[in-house]
């Protein structure tokens, strides 16, 4: 994976943080507190709606749905209208192709915009066509985009022009569906498919709601990370499917009351946090909970992955990894102070800046695809701090080999861990 580019927590997610150290404090062992979502983000709205300058169902403004001609204009007129009115402003995408280029949906906003998306929004293969990303929704409070629908990013017409896995400051294609500074938002139903880089990323939003989202591009796809998320704040994922080429769900540095539930993972390369530390002036990770999720037929399960010459020097704390099953995932459960994606970055032994701690793995059973079920690969100079193993009962699938669990220069305890992954 690619990283791509803070305000106060909520209440409720601090309240959350509270009772997870209240519980560190009165015992060895952390207490996973019951599952509690976030609150929803408000529905857009407040205040009396006003009409808007002009309509906005996008076939009304001369966007044709026969995934040839441009619609590009037609969209921006929309937002255009929903924009600078009030209330509640509601974009309608019938059913139908529609071509679209970049477009970058900016506010402020004097309304709440919902996008209803019924049709199918097609990315055109011109890269020309693009400044960074396809859809780019920045600096809007109360947003929403739902329905049936499908934003398709038209990926293998341009894959082949992805040159991340040889050079490591590539040139970055468009990513599908960006929100930047975006507070309160919700996206639901609708789904992500074949994106030319990242499929969703959120860049500095707070309190996001992603459920019942259909994400999905080949195995093979390059760098289509499912979620990327960095500097941003209350994010719930919940009923979530995703199946790409990279990350499922990827958690940047600045990233802070997370929670993941119900949802699966596969193909990909599973739930990461990080990478952590390429970059300098980057921010902690904390309060991270996966719960109630599957993850099959990826490379990795729950990772945590970290440059051993990293410029910042962040932590990464307080993550809790509870009831997952693991279905022929190749690395289920990972700690990687040591990474270095393809070889093409500096190397520097020991001199890592990155702290890892305060991580609890609970009741995470299923199957290995390879012999290596449990790997915490931990730096000399900064140990890995607080892990915890609880109820972490995984199996090779093979016949050639046991498994096994490869632990180095990592602190904490295993309780109810079958003796072949019991490191700690």
């Amino acid at each position: 994976m690619v990283t791509a580019g803070r305000s106060n927590a909520a209440a409720p997610a601090v309240a959350v943080a509270v009772a997870l150290c209240a519980a560190l404090l009165g015992s060895t062992a952390w207490a996973l507190p019951p599952y509690q979502p976030l609150p929803l983000p408000k529905p857009p709205g407040g205040g009396a709606p006003s009409l808007p300058a002009g309509p906005l169902d996008i076939v009304m403004l001369g966007a044709k749905g026969d995934g040839k001609t441009d619609a590009t204009q037609a969209v921006m007129k929309a937002w255009k209208n929903a924009c600078g009115a009030t209330g509640t402003q509601k974009i309608v995408i019938p059913p139908g192709n529609f071509l679209v280029g970049a477009l970058e949906l900016s506010g402020p906003c004097t309304s709440s915009i919902i996008i209803r998306l019924d049709g199918n929004l097609l990315g055109t293969g011109d890269l020309t066509a693009y400044k960074k990303n396809w859809i780019e929704v920045m600096r809007v409070d109360n947003f929403a985009i739902n329905g049936h629908g499908v934003i398709d990013g038209q990926g293998p017409l341009v894959w082949e022009k992805n040159m991340c896995s040889k050079h490591y400051d590539c040139k970055i294609l468009p990513n599908s569906l960006v929100l930047d500074y975006v507070n309160n938002a919700t996206i639901r139903g609708i789904t992500l498919k074949n994106a030319k880089f990242f499929h969703l990323n959120l860049f500095n939003c707070k309190n996001v709601l992603v459920e019942n989202v259909e994400i999905t591009a080949p195995g093979n796809s390059p760098n289509t990370d499912g979620i990327h998320m960095g500097d941003s704040e209350d994010v719930t994922i919940k009923a979530t499917n995703i199946g790409v080429g990279d990350d499922c769900i990827s958690i940047g540095p600045g990233t802070k009351h997370v929670k993941i539930h119900g949802s699966r993972c596969g193909p990909g390369h599973g739930i990461s946090v990080g990478s952590l530390g390429r970059y300098k002036d980057e921010k902690d990770v904390e309060d991270i909970q996966v719960t109630n999720c599957t993850i099959k037929g990826a490379t990795n399960g729950l990772r945590i992955k970290s440059y051993e010459d990293s410029k910042s020097a962040i932590r990464a704390t307080r993550f809790v990894y509870d009831n997952v099953k693991m279905d022929n995932v190749s690395y289920p459960i990972v700690i990687d102070q040591k990474y270095c994606p393809n070889n093409i970055c500096a190397k520097a032994p020991g001199a890592s800046k990155v702290v890892v701690a305060d991580i609890v793995f609970k009741n995470i059973v299923g199957t290995s695809a390879t012999p290596e079920a449990v790997t915490l690969n931990c730096v000399n100079n900064v140990p890995c701090q607080g892990l915890q193993l609880v109820n972490v009962n995984l199996k090779y699938t093979g016949t050639n080999n046991k498994t096994m669990a490869v632990c180095k220069n990592a602190v904490g305890t295993s309780v109810n861990v079958v003796k072949e992954l019991a490191c700690l």
